[in-house]
């Protein structure tokens, strides 16, 4: 399985500070590397990364969506507009949507439905809070999520589906789970996929998300079913994301 490497700029770069990334990165990677490399701007960058990278196997995606087609919901935007900004991928249920924005499981699984009916690839995230780890409820939390999220899915309709773990208490922190406690919970994750959408299961991507970097890269998708990485601060430098990239070899 091809692994994919993903980076998610949440609420940063200026249109020049892209079109740096872009020029490096760009130059970064050549040779092609091995992994699929998609990147999540900002909205209002969307159209220019597509441009920078249009020469390039590189995808540009969307950080959320509303499920919804079109409509007064002020300051949201469509799988559509996504779609006509020439994003090909969108991130539904980051744990800082289900945590600031109080995000629910049956929103999750609306725009994961409208998503994969719009063409978009919609990469999923579940993950649990550092209290639930601690209680020992990382099991019960991230399957309740992951099923909750795949609610009456039609199993012919997730080809393009990727899953995200991302530990909240690994985001932004400097703290990440060894590979062997990624491993452990991308097992379970691996399991229950094949429960809910029977064969289609086995070929979802299942990335790690949670304070990668270039050194600790390439143990984490050494180990099984790590297809990759979602990656958060270390992707708004081109140095740091292609230590990444180049590590997913």
């Amino acid at each position: 399985m091809k692994h994919l490497v993903a980076g998610n700029w949440k609420m940063n770069h200026t249109s020049r500070e892209a079109a740096e990334f872009a020029r490096r990165l760009i130059e970064k990677m050549k040779p092609r590397p091995s992994a699929d490399v998609w990147i999540f701007p900002p909205f209002m960058l969307i159209q220019a990364m597509v441009k920078a990278f249009e020469k390039s196997d590189v995808r540009i995606g969307g950080q959320n969506m509303h499920h919804e087609k079109k409509g007064a919901f002020t300051g949201e935007v469509s799988a559509d507009q996504l779609l006509d900004a020439g994003a090909k991928a969108v991130i539904i249920g980051h744990s800082e949507r289900r945590q600031i924005f109080q995000e629910t499981d049956a929103q999750v699984n609306l725009k994961v439905k409208a998503a994969l009916a719009a063409g978009l690839a919609p990469v999923m995230c579940v993950g649990e809070t550092l209290a639930e780890r601690e209680s020992g409820r990382t099991s019960d939390v991230v399957l309740s999520q992951l099923r909750a999220g795949l609610k009456s899915i039609d199993r012919k309709s997730v080809a393009t589906l990727e899953i995200a773990y991302e530990p909240v208490w690994a985001i932004g922190t400097g703290r990440t789970a060894t590979p062997a406690q990624a491993a452990e919970v991308h097992a379970l994750v691996r399991k229950e996929l094949r429960e809910i959408l029977g064969d289609a299961g086995a070929g979802i991507r299942i990335l790690y998300g949670g304070s990668v970097k270039p050194d600790n890269a390439k143990d984490l998708m050494s180990r099984p079913d790590v297809n990759g990485c979602l990656v958060g601060g270390a992707s708004l430098d081109a140095d740091s994301f292609a230590g990444i990239i180049f590590g997913a070899q």
